[in-house]
């Protein structure tokens, strides 16, 4: 599955970054979450972190 982060839309809550911590990072700098990797096998953890964030920002 490719995964990626719509950027603009991330307010860096973390809740990706709790439930999927093979998949995303929090970034310091930028104050977001970003992608370790944008291929995952774990389809079950990435559909809670899509299904988690509060802006809709992941995109399977």
């Amino acid at each position: 599955m490719h995964v990626s982060i719509d950027l603009g839309q991330c307010i860096g809550c973390g809740v990706c970054v709790q439930v999927c911590p093979d998949m995303f990072v929090f970034d310091e700098n930028s104050g977001k979450a970003m992608l370790k990797e944008h291929e995952c096998d774990d389809d079950g953890q990435i559909k809670e972190a899509v299904d988690c964030c509060p802006f809709g920002c992941i995109n399977e």
